[in-house]
C-alpha cells in the first residue's frame, strides 16, 4: 500500500456584493507536490448565486473561474501566471484578494490520489446535497 501524500487546498469563493462579505463556495484549487498536481473544479450553483445577487452576470463569472483551472494547467493560455513554476502558481491562485473571487484558507490533507481527494472536497465542500 503506497503512503499517502501530503496536499493542500483553499475552496474558491464567490463574493457577490463584497461589502456585505457573504460569500458562496464554488470551488476547490489542490496542490500536491509529490504528484506534482495542481488543479482545480469549479461548480457555480446559478440559484444560490442569484439568491445572494439578482443582477449578477453569471456569464462573466463564469469566465472568471474558468481561469482558475487554465492557470492550473499552465502554458501560455494561461497568460503570464500561467508561465509560473506549479508552487508560484499555486501561491498566487490562493493569495489573499478582497474582490468577488477569493479563496479562503489554505488546508492540509493527506491522499493517495489528488484527483479525486478534490473531487471528494468538491462534493463535501461544494455541493448542496438536496433537503430529505
Amino acid at each position: 500500500m503506497p503512503t499517502p501524500s501530503s496536499f493542500d487546498y483553499a475552496i474558491i469563493r464567490l463574493v457577490p456584493r463584497v461589502e456585505r462579505e457573504e460569500f458562496i463556495n464554488v470551488g476547490v484549487v489542490l496542490f500536491c507536490v509529490q504528484h506534482r498536481f495542481l488543479g482545480a473544479r469549479v461548480e457555480l450553483d446559478v440559484a444560490r448565486l442569484k439568491a445572494l445577487s439578482p443582477d449578477a452576470d453569471v456569464e462573466l463569472l463564469a469566465g472568471h473561474l474558468e481561469s482558475f483551472r487554465r492557470v492550473c494547467v499552465g502554458g501560455k493560455d494561461a497568460g503570464p501566471i500561467g508561465r509560473l513554476p506549479q508552487k508560484e502558481r499555486w501561491h498566487w491562485l490562493v493569495a489573499p484578494r478582497s474582490t468577488m473571487l477569493q479563496t479562503g484558507p489554505v488546508h492540509a490533507g493527506l491522499c493517495d490520489d489528488p484527483d479525486r481527494a478534490l473531487e471528494h472536497l468538491l462534493d463535501t465542500m461544494v455541493r448542496v446535497k438536496p433537503a430529505p
